[in-house]
């Protein structure tokens, strides 16, 4: 059998029915929804918001959580959903991301039943949409120093700080938020219309402009006793969750290659120069084939890590490896991409500069190139050098 150029290593065969047809079901819902546009939003800085209820209705908010109206499908079903939600745009996996591993699970792993209960069925249906504060102006790598405060006053909380580059913050109907308190670092549910609560939004961006970006301010911001998640203290709590956001990160980024491979391959095989289809040339082939290589071996790699997190075998320093290495090589098959359409490759009639562009986000959030490499580089030698 002569190899599928666009999944050369027969990958499809590895998934059963049902996730096959997740990955099918959301990739029509990508082509049919969110390619005719995508474009025109990433130049306007726009995130529809009533694109939250679509992907509510299409069954990927939370879709890997058990009750509360989420579908409790298994982590390779979630990655496969992340895939093709980022072969569309990275700014719409980020809102399902965001929403879905960030607030959401918050809520589900760390919250009262009363907390579950108030929230979690809405935001699957993408009605209420959540963002997650832990991220701020000087502290991004090293959360634990931040400065975000929260004092009890009576039976209530006070919140007061500052949190940045904040997704959804700017269309959220509430706010998962980390602060330093005399009990340690603990999570607050902040319903975005509390009084002493703003946001704002990060505007001039040059990558995930499909994307709702925000700063969160807190003044004087006084919640009731029962929005504090009860029973976690310390980085345990944000830690957590962030491992589940950078799983399906690294799903992710092998759809915008995937997009960026696939538009190159075709383009190749019909742009001509000197006579012939570039895609004749050595130079071109060598890129194309460097490509495949590095889009299978991370998507492989990526449904290898889904399996053991289905098994209950994937550790954090796992997911580090995906994250860590299909971001970079990611980003290295979308520039790659960009030199094989030329002077087009920057346009916005193709996807490629796009991606690239957003892969430069994403090579950055949910923990950086470096730390991910030093948490991989404690595993292997038990050696911290964090601190």
């Amino acid at each position: 059998m002569t190899p599928d150029a666009l999944d050369f290593l027969d990958l499809g065969s590895l998934l059963d029915d049902e996730e096959r047809m997740i990955r099918d079901t959301v990739r029509t819902f990508v082509r049919d929804r969110i390619l005719p546009d995508i474009a025109q939003w990433f130049e306007s800085h726009t995130f529809p918001r009533d694109l939250a209820r679509e992907l509510g209705k299409l069954g990927v908010l939370g879709m890997h959580l058990q009750g509360y109206g989420c579908p409790g499908a298994s982590a390779v079903s979630y990655g496969l959903a992340c895939m093709e939600l980022e072969a569309g745009d990275s700014g719409v996996r980020s809102f399902a991301s965001v929403q879905g591993s960030l607030a959401m699970f918050s809520i589900w792993r760390w919250g009262t039943q009363e907390q579950k209960n108030a929230w979690l069925p809405r935001m699957a249906t993408g009605e209420l949409v959540g963002c997650f504060g832990l991220t701020e102006p000087d502290f991004g790598s090293d959360p634990s120093g931040i400065r975000a405060s929260a004092r009890r006053d009576g039976s209530d909380w006070v919140v007061d700080g500052t949190k940045a580059w904040i997704t959804n913050g700017g269309i959220a109907d509430v706010a998962v938020v980390w602060a330093q308190t005399d009990e340690d670092i603990r999570g607050f549910l902040v319903p975005a219309k509390t009084k002493g609560f703003s946001t704002h939004p990060i505007e001039r961006k040059l990558s995930l402009r499909a994307s709702v970006t925000s700063e969160l301010v807190f003044e004087n911001c006084r919640v009731p006793a029962d929005a504090v998640f009860p029973d976690v203290r310390g980085l345990r709590g944000p830690l957590a969750c962030l491992t589940e956001a950078r799983y399906g990160v690294l799903w992710g980024a092998m759809g915008a290659a995937r997009s960026c491979y696939e538009t190159a391959l075709e383009y190749a095989k019909t742009r001509r120069q000197f006579g012939r289809a570039i895609g004749g040339f050595q130079l071109t082939q060598q890129k194309l084939v460097e490509m495949l290589l590095e889009l299978n071996k991370g998507t492989l790699l990526a449904l290898h890590i889904g399996r053991m997190k289905d098994a209950g075998r994937a550790h954090p320093s796992h997911i580090s490896f995906g994250k860590l290495n299909n971001v970079r090589e990611a980003l290295h098959i979308a520039r790659e991409a960009r030199s094989i359409l030329g002077a087009n490759g920057v346009t916005l009639e193709y996807p490629v500069i796009r991606h690239m562009n957003n892969l430069e986000s994403v090579f950055t959030y949910e923990g950086t190139n470096e730390i991910h490499t030093l948490i991989l580089g404690e595993a292997i030698t038990g050696l911290s050098a964090f601190s």
